[in-house]
């Protein structure tokens, strides 16, 4: 299953590790230098030029979302009961 992030991107939930409210957490020189390593290895993507709300953690990469995190696990939850469709 895949979820919609923001923008033009659209990610397989099962590689999701973790989701960042930036909207809560303290901006922290401890979250700087996460975010400052990130776009150093060239693995930190903007999905779009809004407002930051989230960030999204993922096996290979960390995406910086304009979707809150409670959207985003709502769309997750939706997406996990799907019915499959059988042919």
């Amino acid at each position: 299953m895949f979820v919609h992030i923001g923008g033009e991107y659209t990610i397989l939930i099962d590689s999701i590790i973790g989701l960042v409210n930036l909207e809560t957490v303290q901006a922290s020189s401890d979250v700087n230098a996460f975010l400052r390593q990130q776009e150093e290895d060239n693995i930190l993507e903007y999905v779009s030029e809004e407002i930051p709300r989230s960030l999204i953690l993922t096996d290979d990469r960390t995406f910086v979302s304009p979707i809150s995190v409670l959207t985003l696990k709502k769309r997750i939850d939706n997406a996990k009961n799907m019915p499959e469709i059988v042919q």
